[in-house]
């Protein structure tokens, strides 16, 4: 299982992924067609898709830390229809496009859509299976189109078939500057390389390379998995249908039960001065801590079968929140060959996914960008314009 540099808690979710024998940031390739800096969901789906859809194209991917490192290794795995902001123009059918990719890439994730349930403490249906105690009573008050998968399974099954079908995927290689030239010139582990077209899927990370640190609110979001309940406990508490969950009012909570019938609870958001700050947060103290113990005691508090059940996990992870929830899927101010994607805002599971495959042909020049959000791409006003991404001396 990989493992994190930081202290963020382990999440549930196994990733199993290993790099090709050979591949390490001391082999990165002098130049590609395509160079992606990231390695979660948006990233891997992009390469996979690249390298389907266009397979004489030269892809490398360069992950800083390890593979499903960031926040897709560490998301309850709630797959939900739209953006945060809602349906977006031109979006589409984001779950009926996750499947088919999910498919096309024979991707076992334990996909589930067999929808989500809001709940909240006004409004609730009479015959609710759910009525938890809340600072009020919880009962569902509507159902939506969603579901739940397998984080884990996504990240390895996706890094694999990425590298498999071709695509170099370097683990330890933070992209530590972008010369906006063209080529477009990074810079990892001292290395240069050289690429036509450049993805930057770094969501919460890394924000000077995305042009993001103005504009969007990076966040450290936790969560806590049970040990398996009982069936007894499940049907108890509501939820038999195994559908996930989230609350249309405040307080906030969501969650979901797992496969090995665990159940997932998370809220709560541990605010940082930058995205840099996310590395000094730790589940065993400060802040994280204290919000993680509470969450746990609202957890045992909910219903009188929860009350003495033991915890398995406690986490966090990484979440990039946009100025108007909505997604940022656009041309780098710098350079019209550097796309930047990120921004999910918490929905990001299977809309990651979705427009990491857009992305890849966006890339190619075979569709065009949304226009969610986007301006055009800016001249640099030098003949080279770098940027850092101001964590070089991070350990890796």
């Amino acid at each position: 299982m990989s493992k994190p540099a930081h202290a963020w808690g382990d999440s549930p979710w196994t990733i199993d992924f290993r790099s090709a024998p050979g591949v390490s940031a001391a082999e990165l390739p002098a130049q590609v067609d395509v160079a992606i800096i990231g390695g979660g969901f948006t990233g891997l789906a992009a390469a996979a898709w690249l390298r389907r859809i266009a397979p004489e194209t030269s892809v490398a991917l360069l992950e800083a830390e390890t593979i499903g490192a960031g926040a897709s290794g560490r998301t309850g795995g709630m797959a939900l229809a739209e953006a945060a902001s809602g349906d977006l123009p031109g979006l589409g059918d984001v779950l009926t496009g996750f499947s088919e990719i999910l498919r096309a890439l024979r991707i076992d994730c334990d996909l589930n859509l067999t929808g989500a349930w809001e709940i909240g403490r006004s409004g609730g249906s009479a015959d609710s299976p759910i009525a938890w105690t809340d600072s009020g009573k919880l009962r569902v008050v509507d159902e939506v189109a969603g579901g739940t998968v397998d984080p884990g399974k996504i990240v390895s099954g996706v890094a694999r078939i990425a590298q498999d079908s071709g695509a170099l995927i370097f683990e330890n290689a933070r992209v530590e500057q972008i010369a906006f030239e063209n080529p477009l010139r990074l810079t990892s582990r001292g290395r240069e390389i050289r690429a036509n077209r450049v993805l930057i899927a770094t969501n919460a990370m890394s924000l000077e390379l995305s042009a993001l640190n103005e504009s969007t609110t990076p966040k450290l979001t936790l969560a806590l998995a049970t040990e398996p309940l009982s069936e007894q406990q499940i049907e108890a508490i509501g939820l038999g249908a195994r559908k996930p969950f989230y609350t249309v009012d405040f307080p906030y909570l969501w969650g979901r039960l797992m496969r090995s019938s665990a159940a997932i609870f998370g809220c709560g958001l541990v605010e940082v001065d930058d995205w840099r700050g996310l590395y000094g947060l730790s589940v065993e103290k400060g802040k994280t801590k204290t919000l993680l113990d509470r969450l746990e005691t609202r957890v045992r508090n909910l219903h009188p079968a929860l009350r003495d059940v033991a915890i398995a996990h406690r986490w966090g992870g990484p979440i990039l929140l946009t100025e108007n929830w909505t997604p940022i899927f656009e041309r780098h101010p710098l350079s019209e060959r550097a796309i930047v994607l990120g921004g999910y805002c918490g929905h990001g599971v299977a809309l990651s996914t979705y427009l990491g495959a857009w992305a890849a042909e966006a890339l190619l020049g075979r569709r065009e960008l949304p226009h969610w959000n986007s301006a055009p791409a800016k001249t640099p006003t030098a003949a080279v314009t770098t940027v850092r991404s101001d964590l070089a001396e991070q350990p890796q």
